[in-house]
């Protein structure tokens, strides 16, 4: 990975959105919701007051509105401060 990120902040990769419901029906494109977990990717070293708790591989769950999505390498990543992350999966 050639991104490192700094201080508190994480690199996830975003789950993919369900494609079906669980009943069968499949979801179109445009009513698909942005997904809410996703792969921690890198990990910063944290800051004097705060140490890292989430290691690159965990699964996490992240708020709806959480984070930057950026676009590296045509994949696109989710970049936010480890507070924004509820909860390792």
């Amino acid at each position: 990975m050639k991104i490192k990120p700094l201080a508190d902040r994480v690199l996830i990769e975003p789950a993919e959105a369900e494609q079906k419901t669980a009943s069968g029906i499949i979801i179109p494109d445009t009513a698909k919701e942005k997904p809410q977990r996703g792969k921690v990717v890198a990990v910063g070293k944290g800051t004097k007051d705060h140490e890292m708790t989430v290691k690159v591989g965990d699964k996490v769950l992240y708020g709806k509105y959480s984070g930057t999505e950026i676009n590296i390498d045509g994949t696109v990543y989710m970049i936010m401060k480890e507070s924004d992350i509820y909860a390792i999966i």
